[in-house]
């Protein structure tokens, strides 16, 4: 049998930056990892995140692409896949977009929409839309941080959960609030800590036992 293929497609949360800094944690570190880790044999996780990507702009600012542009050719590219993982929204909330959390999760309507037209090996996979991490006021001590995110990034983040989860129960897709189990560093306020990452993975490792209807491989005999 071959493996279930799960495609993370995300920001620097998914790429696994670390607070403040423009280095990456090392792969067992990160929550895809992590998911990795806990899935064990027979999956294998395709980890696609891009520092400072955003839902649908293109940052004339900073030079980042859309995630909305790259994101139908990479889902071809990585196909057949059976599960998408998609958590995107954070830099949304950078104060030149004028998004708040309702909005940014309208604008993932787009990429459901484009899933079932791509002509991927193996159909339209099943797709667990994650809410963020909120953004903790922590962010407010870094002058660089507020002049990109404004200074009331803390509170628009909030409503991620809720907006995401009425999306994907609007598209009947599977939902996971990042939020319930990850908490960002106090060093920035936006990137997760280790214990985040490994939180998150490990929630996220469950829920797609769950949707696949698997139990946990704990590597015992039968």
């Amino acid at each position: 049998m071959d493996d279930i293929r799960i495609l993370c497609y995300g920001d620097s949360n998914t790429w696994g930056a670390m607070p403040y800094t423009l280095r990456r944690y090392p792969g067992k570190v990160r929550w895809t990892g992590i998911l990795r880790e806990e899935l064990g044999t027979g999956w294998e996780v395709i980890e696609e995140g891009y520092n400072s990507r955003t839902t649908v702009f293109d940052d004339l600012a900073e030079g980042r692409l859309s995630g909305l542009t790259y994101f139908g050719p990479c889902c071809v590219s990585q196909s057949p896949l059976d599960l998408l993982i998609l958590m995107l929204g954070t830099n949304d909330l950078k104060v030149r977009f004028g998004m708040e959390a309702i909005t940014s999760a309208q604008a993932l309507q787009r990429y459901l929409d484009q899933l079932p037209v791509l002509p991927m090996d193996g159909g339209r996979p099943e797709v667990l839309l994650m809410a963020p991490p909120r953004i903790s006021p922590a962010y407010k001590r870094l002058p660089e941080y507020v002049a990109n995110l404004g200074t009331d990034a803390d509170r628009r983040s909030e409503g991620f959960g809720e907006a995401v989860k009425a999306l994907a129960v609007k598209n009947g897709t599977h939902f996971l609030n990042a939020a319930d189990y990850a908490w960002p560093s106090d060093t920035d306020g936006v990137h997760l800590t280790e214990e985040g990452h490994r939180k998150l993975g490990i929630a996220v490792a469950d829920a797609v036992r769950k949707i696949f209807k698997r139990e946990k491989d704990t590597g015992g005999e039968e």
